[in-house]
């Protein structure tokens, strides 16, 4: 059997680069002091040594582990995936390990992912929690907790404002003439999907529009695909509540010969990068998931830096105007 490497410590680097122990230590810590050339034979020996630097020791060094937990549900859609990854990338950028565990929507799964988390020692917890069951569980973690996709609800929450979202598209669907406007919303008990349909219903009772029965769905083009056929006859627009159902919607509606936009218009929610190349191209709202990610995270470091974080807790979502919305035909 062959003999298992040994992995090279600390002291193995400080022999290789003929210094003190200490010395590499003051380097890995990046402190002042050191001699450029010094810093750099450490460095050298370090990449010559395939020398890792212990999490645990240093943990122990410095009574911190570096890490930032992040609960995300486990699903596939769109919103939820490009939330995770802005907030990976903002977790590094700012200088710490982003450790991530996935749930399914569960009290207990949730429950179970956030001992997982602390377990792990984490400084802090992201919390995608599209969920209130999820939500429930961030109670007494016992360290900064801020909730992402929960529509300003839960600790320290920061959110796309839904409701502004859903405003831009009214507006922009009233503007063109349209009084007759059906929403399919995403599944109830997700909170965005639920705040979409809350926020719809009272802008057309506002705007004293056409009160169409809201049809369900379950964010994915199969469902889109599939309610286009239970739309309203009179329904000259659709406000659905994603871009997935809504590309399934002008599907299944060019399949039965009506054409989008000359006799039906259709918007979706997210901006997916599909989105801009569908025929027709979608009109959107556009969520900007790496501005969620950075504030998000921007908050965090600054609670546990005991610093002053951004203030704002909301960004607001961004019309965009494609070729999928028309003046209704007369």
């Amino acid at each position: 059997m062959a003999q298992q490497r040994r992995v090279p410590s600390i002291y193995d680097v400080a022999e290789r680069a003929g210094v003190s122990h200490q010395t590499v230590s003051r380097v890995l810590n990046d402190y002042e002091g050191i001699r450029p050339a010094t810093r750099e034979k450490v460095r050298e020996a370090i990449r010559e040594l395939g020398y890792r630097r212990s999490v645990a020791a240093r943990t122990l060094a410095t009574n911190r582990t570096g890490s930032i937990g992040v609960l995300a549900p486990a699903t596939a859609a769109y919103g939820a995936v490009s939330t995770l990854l802005a907030v990976e990338h903002a977790v590094r950028d700012a200088g710490y390990r982003p450790l991530v565990t996935s749930v399914v929507p569960e009290s207990d799964a949730a429950r179970a992912g956030i001992e997982f988390l602390l377990d792990h020692s984490v400084e802090a917890l992201v919390a995608i929690a599209p969920y209130r069951s999820m939500l429930a569980e961030l109670e007494g973690a016992g360290l900064p907790v801020l909730a992402l996709q929960a529509g300003g609800e839960g600790p320290d929450a920061v959110a796309v404002d839904q409701r502004a979202g859903v405003d831009a598209l009214l507006d922009h669907l009233v503007a063109l003439g349209h009084t007759a406007i059906q929403h399919v919303a995403g599944p109830s008990g997700y909170i965005e999907a639920d705040l979409r349909r809350d926020a719809f219903e009272t802008a057309v009772a506002d705007r004293g529009l056409l009160a169409l029965p809201v049809l369900a769905g379950d964010w994915t083009a199969d469902a889109g695909y599939a309610l286009a056929a239970d739309l309203a006859p009179e329904a000259t627009a659709v406000l659905a509540g994603n871009d997935q159902m809504a590309l399934g919607i002008v599907h299944g509606l060019a399949d039965r010969d009506v054409t989008v936009p000359r006799d039906v218009s259709v918007t979706g929610f997210d901006d997916i990068p599909e989105a801009a190349h569908s025929l027709p191209p979608l009109t959107t709202a556009h969520q900007d998931f790496a501005e969620i990610g950075r504030l998000a995270v921007a908050r965090l470091v600054a609670r546990l830096d005991g610093a002053d974080g951004p203030v704002s807790d909301s960004v607001a979502p961004r019309l965009v105007v494609r070729g999928s919305t028309a003046p209704p035909r007369r």
